[in-house]
């Protein structure tokens, strides 16, 4: 729970933020919020594009999600709208449901984002934020990748003046290859110039807005060459005024319930893992703390807030949060100055908008996605650390392209689900060899140099030994014993063993009856207290005996060979 200035827990985190603030932030609060607002209301446009909802209904989500956020959160530098990513999910419900009509759709985008709320608002109730953590990073990276693929296909069309059909992305884009000898030739230039400007500023002046000067740019155009009447698309009507507070239309969601319940699923998934991810960031390089918890009440009222006031999915985005931090950010108050000034540019400014070239908002939107989904460095590098995470994010980008985003989503849950389930059921189980000279034992495939000690093998066991991994434990000692007939005694080492349940217990006391009936003696070193706990409830430990459990390897190797020469000699 948040606290205030002086310690107390509120839900309300800003009221502490108020209560300590110091007059000289306040010039950086307010220039914060307005720089971060000329950023978020081009882009924000864009992502009202993607998700297929009016452009105003994009800044309606972009004002409620940054004065909630502002409110409720505990980070002070995030900057909370709607992202490239959430848009993306909100589209693929929508194609799913087969929505069709400006209305409907706005409503069903609003409805899901409502739901999503919601179920942010559940996890934290039940504080099962852990949730959020079933997909991996390596599958989220190829779902934004896949998401990134189909909504540049998807915004093809406005820059070519053409119409594609599909039921998929490689559909669309077989589709709109077949109607480039129909293209318009004012709005491919006009698509064509707003590319190279977004993409250009982005590589030789990075600091530079680039969605702000292309939207600028555009209305400019169309002002000064009336594009409208040269046949090139412009979005049409975006009127002035602030939003109203409405209800999705509950019906409309009943009927797709399914769609909803998935949608709301996925952006909750998505949207947890970067607000907190970039939350845990900033708390860090300015040192205050946040409450997780309490960040998933602020994304909860956030949402809500958005579609019950017409909006679309919010989240943080780190653009803008970077941005909003780079320029001065100190409290919560930036982001309220950031919502407040998306608030009076739809009083002001929203009917500019109306002459924005499609071919402009398609090159935003392919620029926010690229730029923001499709992260290469994070591809390359998942192929230098890990390839199977590699290919885990190859396959959730591949089923996203072919079956769609929500699809993708699903497949992203299995995927990480599925590699859960291998690693935590497949513990690894290495011999260890001694350094020659020393005490120290090692891995022997590491280290093929090191000593392997006759009569004795040495394993550890990594990982949880609980009903999942519990036969693999003992199937792997009993090869030990059946591949060295001249084995004498057995080493377990309980180093990497963090807990265990009454069925790893059950089989542990079956290892040590396997061991005996082999002429075998077991020895178990570095046990935790708790799993020696839950063994000696299980009578395990009286089993093996005592002085059979060793604080180290070296004692345990050593205890064994005292014993089997001990034995040879008796038996002498």
């Amino acid at each position: 729970m948040a606290t205030t200035g002086e310690g107390r827990p509120t839900r309300v985190p800003i009221v502490g933020q108020l209560r300590s603030y110091q007059r000289v932030w306040l010039r950086g609060d307010l220039i914060a919020g307005v720089t971060v607002a000329a950023l978020i209301v081009p882009k924000n446009l864009g992502y009202a594009g993607i998700a297929g909802v009016p452009l105003q209904n994009g800044l309606y989500a972009a004002a409620a999600g940054a004065i909630l956020y502002a409110i409720f959160g505990t980070s002070r530098q995030i900057s909370m709208g709607p992202s490239s990513g959430l848009a993306a999910v909100a589209a693929s419900a929508v194609l799913a449901a087969g929505i069709v009509g400006e209305q409907d759709v706005a409503s069903f985008v609003a409805g899901i984002t409502l739901a999503s709320g919601i179920l942010f608002l559940l996890l934290a109730v039940f504080r099962m934020g852990w949730i959020s953590q079933f997909l991996s990073r390596a599958v989220v990276t190829g779902f934004l990748f896949g998401a990134a693929i189909d909504v540049v296909i998807g915004e093809l069309p406005k820059l070519t003046g053409t119409e594609t059909t599909g039921a998929n992305p490689i559909q669309e884009l077989w589709s709109w290859f077949g109607t480039l000898n129909e293209v318009h030739g004012t709005t491919a230039l006009v698509g064509a110039i707003s590319l190279v400007v977004v993409f250009g500023l982005r590589v030789i002046a990075p600091r530079v807005p680039g969605a702000l000067v292309l939207v600028v740019g555009g209305l400019l155009a169309s002002a000064l060459f009336d594009l409208g009447a040269k046949g090139v698309a412009v979005v049409g009507d975006v009127p002035r005024g602030l939003p109203a507070l409405q209800v999705p239309d509950g019906q409309l969601l009943w009927d797709h319930a399914g769609t909803v319940a998935l949608a709301a699923v996925a952006l909750v998934m998505i949207g947890f893992s970067q607000t907190a991810g970039d939350a845990r960031t900033f708390a860090a390089k300015h040192r205050y703390q946040i409450d997780i918890n309490q960040e998933s009440i602020a994304q909860s009222f956030a949402n809500i807030g958005s579609g019950l006031f017409q909006g679309m999915p919010v989240s943080t985005s780190l653009s803008a949060s970077s941005l909003n931090d780079r320029s001065g950010a100190k409290t919560g108050l930036a982001s309220l100055t950031s919502g407040v000034t998306v608030l009076l540019t739809l009083l002001v400014l929203a009917p500019l908008f109306s002459d924005l070239p499609k071919a402009v908002l398609g090159a935003l939107i392919i620029e926010a996605v690229v730029s923001g989904m499709m992260d290469l460095p994070e591809m390359r590098r998942l192929f230098r650390v890990k390839k199977v995470d590699f290919w885990i994010a190859v396959t959730a980008l591949l089923g996203t392209v072919i079956f769609g985003v929500l699809a993708g989503v699903i497949i992203g849950i299995g995927l990480s689900l599925v590699w859960l389930i291998a690693v935590a059921t497949h513990p690894d189980m290495p011999t260890l060899g001694r350094e020659r000279g020393t005490q120290v034992f090692r891995e022997v495939d590491a280290n093929p140099g090191d000593e392997i000690l006759p009569g004795v093998a040495v394993v550890r066991f990594d990982g949880g030994l609980f009903f999942a991994t519990a036969d693999a434990l003992e199937d792997h000692l009993r090869d030990v014993i059946q591949a060295n007939p001249e084995l004498t005694g057995i080493v377990l080492d309980c180093g990497g063993i963090n807990f265990i349940d009454s069925q790893g217990a059950a089989s542990m006391a079956d290892i040590v009856t396997l061991t005996r009936d082999a002429g075998v003696q077991l020895r178990l070193t570095r046990l935790k207290p708790g799993p020696r706990a839950v063994l000696e409830r299980e009578g395990v430990i009286e089993l093996i005996g005592a002085d059979h459990i060793h604080g180290n390897i070296h004692r345990a190797v050593a205890a064994e060979q005292r014993d089997a020469e001990n034995r040879r000699d008796d038996v002498g």
